[in-house]
């Protein structure tokens, strides 16, 4: 036994260590907590205890009986009643839920005044009907987590809640409610750690390290903004008065996941020509384990303690590309850290500190490969790659008196995204261009260069610096809650070309006397030139993001509860200089909701909401628009070529020799980002969204309750960039792209160089011009932006009693409108804010279903104790398909293609035809509409998980094995297919319709865990 405390604090002391040695203080200390409230005697005075901590709160019932104990960590507490200095009643054991608040109506005698109304885990009160919340979300503990085969992610666990379903499989992320996935929000602790380059991801940290989830998809209160979709919020774990500790091991082992499906299409398009795709998968094998320690406990007892966790990981790939002609091996060996201290400083002053790294490194090496003989050639190249990196908060409670309680906090959160290889600073990227060809054949074709891509290199750090103040204020029936928070959010990203010199070369066939781009003259004698470009661009960009809040949550009778909200933002987009080129300011988001406690016991409630939410600009759109561009060509005599080794692989490569350069450096391709009036609309809206939400909520007996509710939303604006060819002052001759709201005004400088006579702030009314059609001239303008969403929802649950537990949920929904949001997943398109769907006036003149609209989602999780020794758990979802686009290339009376003759991702596509004269003249041709969803819908996808856990049947010994099987059933039905019906004006594709992207094969994992 001596041997066994000496052990776990030595897991503290090294979790002690390794928290302060690596703290790194770091916001958004306003849903980290929870409450309990109700009704009792009045002046009574109401003790809540935490036996874990020794943290005690009390406060004095009001005249009107009502008595509310806020920003309370989560955890178990005991309430005590105090009357004239003594107890009353037994304590009360209750549970405070993350974000949510127990109700707990009190008799005379102290005790619960209606046992029926209640539901009892154990022996704790758990809340079940929060009659003090107005907004909708889905609560999942860690405990309960630990009983459902649910994968390791808070994006698995946010796939739980009603309405929320998984977005476009080829770039990732989830869909709340109809929207895209770009427009969700992430919390830790409070700390918002969602990537705000792009918006599709966000920091996290291993399972163990949190203590409880909440997902929010609608009605949220004005604290929260900047987001469109749906919040994700979640707190760590926390130290108490008691040394604990543990270890936890994860095995998915490759002989545990079934093999994925091969799939080959071969389809005759209608001109003729053939098509083909193969998708190679079914040697792919990959294996994972993860060995996670931690440690908690005092560091001085009742006042000081920790929690700390080391994960380490080892994670090996072996897959072939698509089309099964590349090997590729990746590897990563990291690991996690991270601590949570918290200092009671005094009853009524706390200090919180987070910190944790989720830093991660992968190594690709690439191979040659034949499917045929399944042999891997030699190694041509190899990268590493890095993400993640390391945030942290401090945060600041004071409880002043009964009824004031302020909250301060800063923070940051870092990431990054950057690929090297070995070859980066030594090998240059060299390309032979079709010119040069017979040359080059003549050659033998050898390869060139000893850069495996020649690609751009690019280096990306973001980092989120946050500091924030909370209030909250009880006056008799009135809790009013304030705040102000500031977001300083910073890019620095850089891309350049590698090698040496970072430059690129291509070898072209010219001869003497010809021109080139710097304007000098080929040579005598010369028949082949390299011209080497150097391309820099990007730089620091930063966006500032503000916001105050004020909120009433009135009980207007001891039933009904209104909750009065007003948020204003302001979002302020730099340029690499720092000068602000996107300015918006008071954002008005007003919210209102209602809670009717129907009975008066807390049981049954009704409840709704309105309210507005923007969402802000993207960093990608500063990098894209308000950074600097270096783009220099430099002209050389081609001597011949060289032969060198690879300096990675040890492979022979030929290099060129560079003679004498030919004229001066080319820089009419440099771009400064000094003048950004004709880039960016002068008087740009934000984009928002309102929604609306009534719903039912009632418990039938102390383990069951039931609840439905109808939300709907609509977002009526739309930002992104848009292809303006036309002005007031006329044809401006070639493309602007401006980021701009289409189908409204749109205001940019006015000068000659887009046809103008006379200088000045011209206004384009989008909705009527901006674009001239090609070949007829005749000009239009966008379509309204439209989206919305309406969704009926039903639930029933009952509460885990030690025995069992279940949820089932039913949604109908509907979303359309003629634009996702701010990406584009019909075309796979995920570049945040520059879209194809204002590209071309026909990308987006089609209202109907939109990607994310699934009318069917049906959800069922539960779990079931055997006995102390055995517990299962099974998760089921089926849902119907989204629908399938037939995407034209050109619509009546244009040149101009609204998506790709060549490809099937660049341009967004038409929903016109050509069915006639395709060939002819554009006024000739003869054109039938398909809109939105013309193409039928996707298959219904069905997912079933299980598991099983064994516990040890030893007192005082706390081993488990969980086994967890997910994709039983090894469904791999298609989840994504092309929507490009058209290749060129009436040439249908024959591959429109198949397959791109199928569910995952199945695959098992072990956890095995033991705590003490």
């Amino acid at each position: 036994m001596q041997q066994h405390k000496r052990f776990r604090k030595s897991v503290l002391a090294l979790a002690t260590g390794l928290c302060l040695a690596t703290m790194v203080p770091v916001v958004h200390a306003q849903s980290a907590t929870g409450a309990i409230a109700g009704r009792a005697t009045s002046g009574d005075q109401i003790t809540v205890t935490r036996a874990s901590t020794g943290l005690t709160r009390s406060v004095t019932v009001d005249a009107d009986g009502s008595y509310r104990l806020g920003q309370l960590p989560v955890g178990d507490y005991t309430l005590q009643t105090i009357r004239n200095g003594q107890p009353v009643g037994e304590p009360i054991r209750i549970s405070v839920s993350l974000g949510g608040t127990t109700t707990v109506n009190l008799g005379s005698e102290g005790g619960i005044a209606n046992l029926g109304a209640v539901q009892v885990v154990g022996n704790r009160i758990v809340n079940r009907v929060d009659v003090y919340s107005t907004e909708t979300a889905t609560n999942i503990s860690r405990e309960e987590w630990a009983r459902l085969p649910v994968e390791q992610s808070l994006s698995s666990v946010a796939l739980l809640a009603p309405g929320v379903v998984g977005g476009n499989s080829s770039f990732g992320g989830i869909s709340f409610g109809g929207s895209s996935v770009a427009e969700n929000s992430v919390f830790i602790n409070g700390l918002n750690v969602t990537d705000f380059y792009r918006r599709q991801s966000y920091s996290t940290a291993p399972f163990a390290f949190f203590s409880e989830y909440q997902v929010k998809t609608g009605g949220y209160s004005v604290e929260f903004g900047r987001a469109t979709g749906g919040v994700i919020n979640a707190v760590t774990r926390s130290g108490g008065n008691e040394f604990e500790g543990g270890v936890q091991f994860t095995f998915e082992p490759a002989a545990w996941k079934a093999s994925a499906e091969d799939h080959y299409f071969e389809a005759e398009n209608s001109d003729g020509t053939t098509s083909t795709y193969t998708r190679r998968a079914s040697r792919d094998r990959s294996s994972f384990a993860k060995a996670n320690i931690w440690g908690s406990g005092p560091i001085i007892q009742d006042r000081l303690f920790l929690f700390a966790m080391y994960e380490a990981r080892d994670s090996d790939a072996k897959y072939s590309n698509a089309s099964g002609a590349s090997w590729f091996r990746d590897e990563s060996n990291d690991g996690f850290w991270g601590a949570k201290m918290d200092w009671r400083v005094t009853d009524d002053h706390l200090l919180e500190f987070l910190a944790f790294s989720d830093e991660t490194e992968v190594d690709v090496v690439t191979h040659g490969y034949d499917w045929d003989t399944n042999e891997i050639g030699e190694a041509v190249g190899a990268s590493t790659t890095t993400t993640g990196g390391d945030s942290g908060s401090v945060t600041y409670t004071g409880f002043f008196g009964d009824n004031f309680v302020a909250k301060a906090m800063w923070g940051v959160n870092q990431s990054q995204a950057f690929t090297r290889s070995p070859a980066d600073a030594q090998c240059s990227g060299v390309f032979i261009d079709s010119s040069y060809n017979a040359v080059y054949e003549a050659m033998g074709q050898p390869p060139v260069g000893c850069h495996p891509t020649g690609g751009a290199i690019v280096s990306h750090e973001d980092e989120r610096e946050v500091g924030r103040l909370d209030f909250e204020w009880t006056l008799g029936d009135h809790q009013l809650r304030f705040g102000i928070d500031h977001e300083t959010m910073t890019t620095d990203r850089t891309s350049f070309y590698p090698g040496p010199a970072r430059m690129r070369y291509t070898a072209f066939g010219t001869s003497p006397g010809s021109e080139l781009d710097n304007g000098a003259i080929v040579p005598d004698g010369v028949d082949a030139i390299v011209m080497g470009r150097e391309r820099i661009d990007g730089g620091v960009f930063e966006t500032v993001a503000s916001a105050y809040y004020i909120e009433d949550n009135w009980s207007v009778t001891d039933t009904l509860l209104l909750n009065l909200g007003l948020r204003v933002d302001s979002f302020e987009n730099k340029t690499a200089a720092g000068d602000a080129f996107i300015e918006m300011d008071d954002l008005v988001s007003p919210r209102l909701g209602f809670s009717w406690d129907v009975r008066g016991d807390g049981a049954t409630k009704l409840f709704g909401n309105l309210g507005r939410y923007y969402l802000p600009i993207t960093n990608n759109i500063n990098y894209t628009f308000a950074g600097g561009l270096t783009d220099e060509r430099t002209f050389y005599v081609l001597e011949g070529w060289r032969e060198e080794t690879n300096p990675v692989t040890g492979g022979s490569y030929m290099d060129p020799i560079l003679g004498a350069q030919i004229g001066p450096v080319d820089t009419s391709y440099n771009i400064s980002a000094g003048d950004l009036r004709q880039s960016v609309d002068a008087d740009l809206d934000a984009i928002y969204q309102d929604e609306a939400i009534l719903g039912f909520q009632q418990m039938i007996n102390t383990a069951w309750s039931w609840g439905v509710n109808a939300t709907y939303r609509r977002m009526k604006n739309a930002l992104d960039d848009v292809r303006i060819n036309h002005t007031p002052c006329g044809p401006v001759g070639f493309n602007l792209w401006p980021i701009a709201n289409p189908g409204k005004p749109l205001t940019i400088w006015g000068d000659e160089s887009i046809g103008c006579e006379t200088e000045g702030w011209i206004t384009i009314d989008t909705s009527k011009d901006g674009y001239i059609k090609g070949g007829s001239g005749e000009v239009v303008g966008y379509s309204e932006p439209k989206r919305t969403y309406k969704s009926v929802e039903f639930q029933l649950d009952r509460a885990w009693d030690e025995k069992w537990a279940f949820n089932a949920s039913y949604i109908w929904s509907k979303s359309d409108g003629n634009f996702e949001g701010p990406v584009n997943s019909d075309t796979n398109y995920g570049d945040t804010g520059m879209v194809q769907h204002w590209d071309h006036p026909a990308n987006n003149e089609a209202y109907g279903p939109l990607f994310n609209d699934r009318r069917h989602q049906i959800k069922l999780r539960g779990s079931y104790a055997i006995n102390d020794q055995w517990t299962i758990g099974a998760l089921v979802t089926a849902m119907s398909g989204g629908p399938i686009n037939e995407l034209g290339v050109t619509w009546p009376n244009d040149t101009v293609g609204g998506g790709s003759f060549v490809t099937e991702g660049s341009g967004g596509g038409t929903f016109w035809h050509c069915v006639a004269a395709c060939d002819g003249p554009v006024g000739e041709r003869v054109y039938e509409w398909a809109g939105r969803g013309s193409g039928g819908r996707l298959p219904w996808t069905y997912n079933v998980g299980a598991n099983v856990t064994w516990k040890l049947p030893v007192d005082h010994i706390d081993l488990s094995a969980r086994l967890s099987v997910f994709n039983l059933l090894n469904d791999q039905e298609v989840i994504n297919v092309r929507q490009r019906y058209e290749m060129g004006p009436g040439v249908v594709r024959g591959l429109h319709g198949t397959g791109t992207r199928w569910q995952s094969p199945r695959y098992a994992q072990l956890v095995v865990t033991w705590n003490f």
